[in-house]
């Protein structure tokens, strides 16, 4: 009588495990605090807030802001606290018990469970060897399942590559429902499906605000798709779910994007740098697109590797338990002082 549904007894929470080190490079955050200045404006955002009245229930201002960057219409553009919200409204709104959704395997975790909290049947694609991602296999799934929902994360988590844009087109050549392109780590990537959202395109792209504009903590997050998507998510959404002053925040956040775009560089700077130190320790390395390095530690048990790490203050993310990731660990780029200590550390774990 007090079990849950069978769906959520089968399934375990998202765990990234929080240990307090000095060095945390394992849940790809953005390594730089935001902008004083923005800090400042926060104070005087406090106090405009009509903290009796509910919040604009459709985000207008917001919206508005973030179609202007994309060159979109509002109307094309839907808001949430952070991109899972996102990714679970476009789940509730063409997932649900019934219909299927496809990913392709290893991508990001709370693809599928959030498609099964919401009694979805997830239906998995595999990728190669190399985690590279082959059309065939693609026609293969859409066709064999027809997915009401099918996920592309571009760059992939937790592999850090670059999805190509022909797979991308292929797929929605033959998409039996919506197309969702996760772009959380979009500037650090070479390309974008932006381009790609059309009226007459079942393509939805989300965006976040937690890595680049440094505001991890504030849990802001969106998706640009045609209006008619759009519509289905605002009546699959609570009323009122994206407060006053998260709204305020985030449009002062905008209008310091010139100054995240130069620690993105910094960042890609960053990430050469650790990967070639990382071959040079005849480690396998994937080539990443985003702010973060997947690479195997194929010497040593990749537990033992992570254990020496910790002991010397550095967190990475484990990753070898994960299906088709054996020996896996990733590591998120942090500041130039965070890598180095990073590559010290893993040339102590790894000898």
């Amino acid at each position: 009588m007090f079990e849950p549904r069978d769906q959520i007894r089968a399934m375990s929470g998202y765990h990234s495990p929080q240990v307090d080190v000095p060095i945390r490079l394992n849940t790809n955050e953005s390594p730089f605090a935001p902008p004083e200045e923005w800090l400042r404006q926060l104070e005087g955002i406090v106090s405009t807030i009509d903290w009796n009245r509910y919040p604009d229930r459709s985000a207008t201002e917001l919206r508005r802001t973030i179609a202007q960057r994309h060159g979109v219409r509002p109307e094309q553009v839907f808001v949430a606290n952070g991109s899972n919200e996102v990714i679970q409204t476009i789940l509730l709104a063409y997932g649900g018990a019934g219909r299927k959704v496809a990913t392709f395997e290893p991508t990001y975790q709370m693809y599928a469970q959030i498609a099964r909290v919401t009694g979805a049947q997830v239906v998995e694609g595999e990728r190669q060897p190399d985690l590279t991602l082959d059309v065939a296999e693609i026609e293969r799934v859409v066709k064999e399942h027809q997915p009401s929902v099918t996920f592309l994360c571009n760059p992939n988590n937790p592999t850090g590559l670059v999805e190509p844009e022909h797979n991308l087109r292929a797929l929605l050549k033959i998409a039996t429902g919506i197309v969702v392109v996760d772009e959380a780590y979009a500037e650090f990537s070479d390309w974008s499906a932006m381009e790609l959202v059309s009226d007459d395109v079942p393509l939805a792209v989300t965006r976040t605000f937690s890595k680049t504009l440094s505001m991890a903590a504030l849990r802001v997050g969106y998706v640009v798709a045609p209006e008619w998507i759009i519509k289905n998510l605002e009546i699959a959404a609570l009323p009122y779910h994206l407060d006053a002053f998260k709204q305020a925040a985030t449009i002062a956040a905008l209008s310091f994007t010139d100054e995240m775009e130069t620690r993105v560089a910094t960042i890609k700077s960053e990430r050469s740098r650790i990967q070639n130190s990382l071959r040079e320790l005849n480690l396998e390395v994937w080539e990443s697109g985003s702010n973060f390095i997947l690479f195997r530690a194929s010497g040593k048990p990749a537990t033992e590797v992570w254990q020496s790490l910790l002991d010397q203050g550095v967190l990475v993310r484990d990753c070898s338990s994960w299906p088709r990731l054996a020996g896996c660990l990733r590591v998120t780029v942090g500041t130039s002082d965070e890598n180095s200590a990073f590559l010290q550390a893993i040339r102590a774990a790894v000898s």
